[in-house]
């Protein structure tokens, strides 16, 4: 039998509740949609996502900011925009939730609708609003 410490304890707490985090993000369609695309394009800015998902900045920067409290995306500052990609600290779990997105929901109809707005919404960006 095997005693845990008060401290053995919180550290299988924090465990528990990091491993929580990491699944519930990905619970919400709008953050799945998120995590899609970045898995497809690397790197983009919030009007990027604006664009492709059709929603106010407000909500998208809410999601965004889960993302990140739940360590799935990092933050790049460049001038006055914010550019969001996958983590590159990813822990082992997310690593291989990734892959299994990629294979699973890579294909889906909503994510090939959003590669695709995604991609026309590129090709015609250069105003000002936008970097």
């Amino acid at each position: 039998m095997v005693f845990l410490t008060a401290s053995g304890i919180c550290i299988k707490l924090s465990i528990m509740k990091h491993l929580a985090q990491t699944l519930k993000a990905l619970s919400d369609p709008i953050r799945l949609r998120i995590i899609l695309l970045l898995q497809a394009e690397g790197e983009l800015c919030v009007c990027d996502l604006i664009a492709v998902l059709k929603l106010p900045q407000s909500t998208v920067s809410r999601h965004l900011a889960y993302l990140k409290r739940s360590c799935w995306v990092d933050i790049r500052r460049q001038g006055l925009w914010m550019y969001y990609k996958l983590s590159q600290e990813s822990c082992d779990l997310c690593t291989e939730m990734l892959l299994t997105l990629k294979q699973h929901a890579g294909n889906l109809p909503e994510a090939i609708a959003d590669r695709q707005e995604l991609t026309a919404f590129l090709a015609t960006k250069n105003e000002p609003s936008c970097p």
